[in-house]
């Protein structure tokens, strides 16, 4: 999608001596007992921690550009825009950032086939489950269009993961500019920020607990989620590989793409994935996805 400019017994024993009766005193005086060591604990690791942040609404008004099959023409949808505020023992990970922070107290903007708003900044969000920008570790993007990077301004503290495909998206090694040169202003707040280049497939804590893996096909670079989670075990978060239930049940492919093939490719590896692992599937543009969440992953 485009649009314009638009985050942690030993108990000791008690001494009895004193208050023991007296008795005579023995022959010879026994050995004191060799004191017991105290006995170390290790205070277990926080399991891993998903909480779903509301970053935005976007309207549909024709939804011709998100097939091309050509099915989808005259359809209408509203779409939710979700980030994720990941907290492993080791860490903070931020996946996605949601539409721009301007739209925050302006109402809804339209821009041909979108209408996008934005009630809440993506620091007031974090403020309300206890967390400041200043405490995420890193931050990732599924991939570079408007509605997933739109509050990178608020996050700069922050480490930025990201493959080499998709930096080249945003940044092209010739000098000329970007895919979309309206979102220019948008990428050039990603330039000081401390950056990690991860593989096509990158384990961010070590642990195989969060796992950045490739999806490309929607952006050169368009990468999805793989969580292990205490309650409901493995969970994959989509980016937009897929928009809707539907596209994703007729693996339906966007007009605006990058490659309708390697999008095709990389659905059917991540169905694949998703079926090895037996794997609850979220998209997250889907409300009927994000909606039953109520606020978390478990």
């Amino acid at each position: 999608m485009r649009l314009t400019h638009l985050m942690i017994a030993a108990s000791t024993a008690a001494l009895l001596a004193a208050c023991a009766p007296k008795t005579p005193a023995p022959e010879a005086e026994a050995p004191a007992p060799e004191a017991e060591a105290p006995v170390e604990t290790v205070e277990a690791e926080a399991p891993l921690h998903v909480d779903v942040l509301d970053c935005g609404t976007i309207k549909v008004s024709d939804l011709d550009i998100f097939s091309s099959a050509g099915d989808y023409a005259g359809q209408s949808d509203t779409l939710t825009d979700s980030c994720f505020l990941i907290r492993h023992p080791k860490g903070i990970l931020l996946w996605d950032l949601g539409l721009p922070g301007m739209l925050v107290g302006n109402g809804e903007n339209t821009q041909g086939v979108f209408t996008v708003s934005l009630d809440t900044s993506l620091t007031e969000e974090l403020a309300a489950l206890g967390v400041v920008p200043s405490e995420i570790d890193y931050v990732a993007i599924s991939h570079s269009h408007f509605d997933h990077t739109g509050q990178i301004d608020q996050v700069q503290g922050s480490t930025w993961l990201v493959n080499q495909k998709e930096k080249d998206a945003m940044f092209p090694p010739d000098g000329s500019a970007p895919y979309d040169p309206s979102l220019a202003p948008t990428f050039a707040m990603f330039s000081p920020m401390e950056q990690q280049l991860i593989d096509d497939e990158y384990d961010v804590f070590g642990d195989g607990t969060v796992v950045i893996f490739q999806t490309p096909g929607h952006t050169p670079g368009h990468s999805s989620l793989q969580l292990m989670m205490p309650e409901s075990g493995p969970v994959l978060l989509t980016g937009d590989l897929y928009h809707r239930n539907e596209s994703r049940e007729l693996k339906r492919v966007p007009r605006f793409n990058f490659d309708e093939a390697e999008t095709l490719a990389s659905m059917d590896a991540f169905e694949a994935r998703a079926e090895r692992l037996g794997a609850k599937v979220i998209i997250q543009h889907e409300p009927d996805d994000i909606e039953p969440l109520n606020g978390e992953i478990r």
